[in-house]
């Protein structure tokens, strides 16, 4: 499993408000280049999104469902790739002072990558999470003001 912790400087109900917004996520989900609701409404359970990832001139669909929500301390995800498989990425959502700490677990479920689950694949998930959290962190403060309210997405990068 890999597992990674993040402090972002705004509070839960901040981060939240980004995890909500299903277009979002092609800002700070590492590889994933645009997003969009697919069914139900987002995030409750059951509902999903659809995004796009891009390898060079290739793109690539897969879908995202919502697992399990209990808002506002857990988001659970099953991340579908067609035949490369499925992943559970588990939001642990934890207020800090005035701040977030977040933390991410992510394990193969089924697919290749379910079949070849080894430290060498969680070594590779832990450096994508590093990156995909600092993203999300950057995209919580400038989707957020200091007063919690709503000011733009601006970049993730």
């Amino acid at each position: 499993m890999a597992v990674r912790h993040h402090l972002i400087d705004r509070p839960p109900s901040a981060l939240w408000a980004v995890l909500a917004e299903e277009t979002l996520y092609g800002k700070w989900v590492v590889g994933t280049s645009s997003s969009r609701g697919e069914s139900g409404t987002w995030p409750e359970t059951g509902s999903s999104i659809t995004y796009t990832v891009r390898l060079g001139p290739k793109e690539f669909t897969g879908r995202t469902v919502v697992r399990r929500v209990d808002r506002p301390h857990t988001l659970e995800l099953e991340a579908e790739s067609g035949p490369l498989g499925s992943a559970r990425i588990a939001f642990d959502i934890r207020p800090w002072g005035d701040k977030t700490l977040v933390i991410l677990d992510e394990h193969p479920l089924r697919g290749p990558g379910g079949a070849l689950h080894n430290t060498l694949l969680d070594t590779a998930i832990q450096l994508r999470h590093r990156r995909m959290l600092d993203r999300l962190a950057k995209v919580v403060e400038a989707w957020t003001s200091e007063s919690g309210a709503r000011v733009g997405a601006g970049p993730a990068e």
